[in-house]
């Protein structure tokens, strides 16, 4: 299907950034300190989750305050999560599986949906949307994105779940659209250090 402007434009920063950290924390206090210190790390993208309380205020902040930082609302389950992030200025949506119920509501707003799945079919669908997530990427690894690719030529796939900070580089030398990083962010406490890291594999 045909992208439209804004959307090629989200597309186009992603592609950019390469990497699209997954902020998710046990409160909005936290994941707001967590997303500061990603950017100053030099991350441009990331998307906080629907699943951390206080996200709207969130992501409401962030797109209001740092238009220089592309902010997504990421677990994003039902028609009515993904209403209310577009509403609070998420500029794209990520799903970890697939929710057609969302595809209108994101097509309506002129935004990028990132839908989430594991099967050529389900990433094939995804991918002509614009972006499509493969979740959980540690299932099949580099060489299952390896394959998908080669069916697939051109598709542009976020790689997600059980993908690590040092791993990044290898996932984007085979062909990922982008990675996103979450848990492993986190896992040694120094989140900035961590994001150093990962930027210096983009």
């Amino acid at each position: 299907m045909p992208l439209t402007p804004a959307v090629q434009d989200v597309i186009d920063r992603l592609a950019a950034a390469r990497a699209v950290p997954t902020v998710r924390a046990a409160d909005a206090d936290s994941a707001h300190a967590l997303a500061d210190q990603l950017v100053a790390a030099g991350i441009t993208a990331f998307e906080f989750t629907a699943t951390t309380p206080g996200w709207e205020g969130l992501v409401e902040h962030w797109t209001g305050s740092r238009p220089d930082v592309l902010v997504g609302l990421g677990t994003v389950t039902s028609a009515e999560i993904a209403e209310t992030g577009l509403a609070s200025g998420a500029r794209f949506l990520v799903s970890p599986f697939q929710v057609p119920e969302v595809r209108p509501v994101a097509d309506d707003a002129d935004r990028l949906f990132v839908e989430g799945g594991h099967s050529p079919t389900e990433i094939r669908a995804a991918a002509l949307r614009g972006v499509a997530k493969l979740y959980p990427a540690h299932v099949g690894g580099i060489p299952y994105l390896k394959s998908l690719l080669s069916v697939l030529p051109g598709a542009r796939i976020m790689a997600t779940g059980g993908v690590g900070v040092e791993q990044a580089g290898e996932w984007l030398a085979a062909g990922a659209f982008s990675v996103s990083i979450g848990s492993d962010l986190t896992a040694h406490g120094n989140v900035r250090e961590a994001g150093e890291r990962l930027q210096r594999q983009l």
